[in-house]
């Protein structure tokens, strides 16, 4: 090996040790079972006292009164605030002092705390985990072009939910939205199984959680290799709450936001409310570029396509536990296809230093039903023993 790559090698392995703890991105396997014993029942009453509204998942508290007149405090997971709030959840459904019964599921490790999978609030009503207060679909009237006849790509977008087939989220697998009821309760479609965890599955009669290291999403060098390493001594308390890449984080739960003029595409992510601006009146990235978590971005049309090239980037994660350095570089394509407002995303990703193979792939979004709002975002999930 030469002085000067090894010298390259040793540097970014240096600063990826640094910056990745800070910078990791979350996990993308948000619905897995974690602790919860999915193969017991358990059923709690109490009054609310709070309710924590936050990503990635939400949590209720509430005090169960016990036989001899004391109270305990126990706490349920909910879905994370963006999902719950693009179902038609909101916080106010949860004021302090009502009355609700939840059943659902054990925490194996933390005795006072269950996973939620249906709610009976204190006026009767009762909800599923995966109940859905809103309508999936949304119709706007838009200008299809600019003045200058470029394909018009602002407004709030978000890809389309994913529910379990089982509504108490106990059995099943995700599936899209639109297709939720084309399935018996906890139907797995065909070519598909349970989420490992599922009740039923192996990993739910397992005396502990499924807990399984996730893999990189394409070959590593050497340098890739140590870099996922010491990504993975990172607690997971510590990756749950931090920025993605540019890739991870425009899909999956978040409601992004487009706003665009003949110069800029500016596109802000509704994980954590990162931005970027994609410069369209510069030929080339400047010479000298200060590294960010978004990148330097320019974009170019070819016909209806947006083409958008970016570097810059400080070291992370490019998708999971997949980490990249430094030499990442990501060029997407952006369409609209005009009958059906579905925002497509096509993208390549290239990183000498880390990905011994180009990462590609594809995402679509369409137009939300509910705004763009980033929700704050805390891990309070029970550790691990």
């Amino acid at each position: 090996m030469g002085n000067a790559l090894r010298d390259s090698l040793t540097r970014s392995m240096r600063l990826a040790l640094v910056i990745l703890p800070l910078l990791a991105g979350p996990l993308q396997a948000h619905h897995g079972f974690g602790n919860f014993a999915m193969n017991e029942d358990i059923e709690l009453s109490g009054v609310i006292t709070r309710l924590d509204f936050v990503n990635p998942h939400s949590w209720v508290h509430f005090d169960v009164t016990n036989a001899d007149g004391s109270k305990t405090p126990h706490r349920c997971e909910l879905r994370s605030a963006t999902t719950l709030r693009r179902s038609g959840w909101t916080p106010a459904m949860f004021p302090a002092g009502m009355r609700i019964t939840i059943q659902g599921s054990p925490d194996r490790n933390e005795k006072t705390a269950c996973y939620t999978s249906t709610i009976t609030f204190g006026d009767g009503s009762r909800l599923d985990r995966y109940g859905q207060r809103i309508e999936a679909e949304v119709s706007v009237s838009r200008p299809a072009r600019l003045p200058g006849g470029e394909p018009n790509l602002a407004g709030d977008w978000a890809q389309e939910q994913l529910v379990m087939t089982d509504p108490q989220g106990r059995d099943g697998v995700l599936v899209a939205l639109s297709q939720s009821t084309q399935f018996g309760v906890g139907g797995v479609p065909e070519g598909q199984r349970e989420i490992p965890g599922a009740r039923g599955t192996a990993e739910a009669e397992a005396a502990g959680p499924a807990n399984r290291p996730q893999a990189a999403v394409v070959p590593l060098t050497p340098a890739g290799q140590r870099a996922l390493q010491a990504l993975a001594a990172i607690p997971r308390a510590e990756r749950a709450c931090s920025t993605g890449s540019i890739l991870s984080d425009w899909s999956g739960e978040p409601v992004n936001r487009i706003e665009q003029t003949a110069e800029t595409v500016v596109l802000r992510y509704g994980f954590l409310g990162l931005e970027r601006t994609v410069y369209l009146t510069l030929a080339a990235h400047p010479a000298t570029l200060t590294a960010t978590r978004a990148g330097h971005s320019i974009g170019h049309w070819e016909g209806d396509v947006l083409v958008v090239d970016t570097v810059g980037f400080l070291p992370g994660t490019l998708r999971g536990v997949t980490p990249h350095s430094e030499q990442l570089h990501v060029v997407e394509r952006f369409s609209l296809d005009s009958s059906t407002l579905q925002l497509r995303r096509e993208y390549t990703a290239e990183d000498p230093l880390y990905l011994a193979a180009p990462y590609t792939g594809s995402d679509a979004l369409k137009l939300s039903p509910v705004s763009f709002s980033p929700e704050p975002c805390q891990d309070l999930t029970p550790l691990l023993p």
